[in-house]
């Protein structure tokens, strides 16, 4: 399953196996919604159907980001081909239930082959203990394939380690992981944002640290080319 980023699905072998729940972690500014939205849109283009839920921006929000990219949400959401879902991170436990409860059928019911989070960080703050968000995430992690979709979940980085996401759990529970980084340059004069590819099961993926550029029209990695 391609993710719509380009020179990404190289670095993937072609893309991601179907089925699988992918963890993107990286800093504020290194593009993790835009990478959900990107693999959203490849699969509106495709004909599936997709499903984007947050929990840090309204539906106004999402889309006003997308159209500064060229990218009409809202006319794949009025077609019924995408749901836009937001869920209020203030009121934790009513959408801890919802995932729980409503998430599987909405996402059979909804047709949706592809399914964005953005973020899981949130969402485990919503729990209370280290055990109880390491539960909710195998959780929410078995529920998005006993659906049958596919699904990108952003996640922060933890201050302390930027190799790794704010809990420390995410990646354990994904199949897959897509490492975003800002790296300051030799002299720190200035920033290249950076991608990894850590883990895909069921994929034969490159392992090199690539450089990428966010764009007018979405995320690049450069995928034949070398960090300065």
């Amino acid at each position: 399953m391609q993710t719509g980023i380009s020179g990404l699905d190289d670095m993937l072998g072609g893309g991601i196996p179907r089925g699988s729940v992918v963890a993107v972690l990286g800093s504020f500014g290194t593009g993790k919604t835009t990478a959900g939205m990107q693999f959203i849109l490849k699969g509106l283009g495709e004909g599936e159907k997709c499903i984007f839920i947050s929990l840090e921006e309204d539906e106004t929000s999402l889309t006003r980001n997308a159209s500064s990219f060229g990218w009409d949400l809202a006319a794949h959401a009025s077609k019924g081909a995408l749901a836009l879902v937001r869920l209020e991170p203030t009121d934790a436990k009513t959408s801890v239930e919802r995932i729980r409860s409503e998430l599987p059928g909405f996402i059979r019911e909804f047709g949706a082959s592809r399914v964005v989070i953005d973020s899981v960080s949130l969402l485990s703050m919503l729990y209370d203990t280290p055990a109880e968000k390491r539960g909710g995430l195998f959780t929410l992690c078995r529920l998005i394939r006993e659906s049958g979709a596919s699904a990108l979940l952003t996640s922060e980085i933890s201050e302390n380690n930027p190799g790794a996401s704010r809990d420390g759990m995410v990646e354990y529970t994904a199949d897959g992981v897509i490492l975003l980084r800002s790296v300051d340059s030799s002299d720190e004069s200035e920033q290249q944002l950076t991608i990894r590819v850590v883990k895909m099961r069921g994929a034969a993926h490159s392992r090199r640290i690539r450089p990428y550029s966010i764009t007018g029209s979405g995320i690049v990695v450069h995928s034949g080319a070398e960090l300065f």
